[in-house]
């Protein structure tokens, strides 16, 4: 599988749709595009604050007031997914051991 975002369309704790659409780490503005377009949602605002969770955590959440026309979810949740890329280790101990 390639890298790329999973973009989930979410009302409370579930997963009403989801789309994964192939992309690179910095080109996840256009695969929004696509994954909008295929969800047939409206694009939502991509703020500052966005783009800090894009690049501290590879994800981010767009809430209803990150739309300008009305959405019938109760937010957006994009992720950038790599299955090559290996999980860091947690754990604040490791290290001393």
């Amino acid at each position: 599988m390639a890298t790329g975002i999973w973009v989930r369309l979410m009302h409370k704790t579930r997963i009403d749709r989801d789309v994964t659409v192939a992309c690179a780490h910095e080109a996840w503005r256009e695969a929004m595009d696509e994954a909008c377009h295929q969800l047939d949602v409206p694009r939502p605002m991509i703020l500052p604050r966005h783009e800090r969770d894009w690049e501290q955590f590879n994800q981010t959440r767009f809430l209803r007031e990150h739309f300008v026309e009305d959405v019938p979810f109760d937010r957006m949740e994009v992720e950038f997914i790599d299955p090559d890329r290996k999980k860091k280790n947690r754990d604040p101990y490791a290290s001393l051991f």
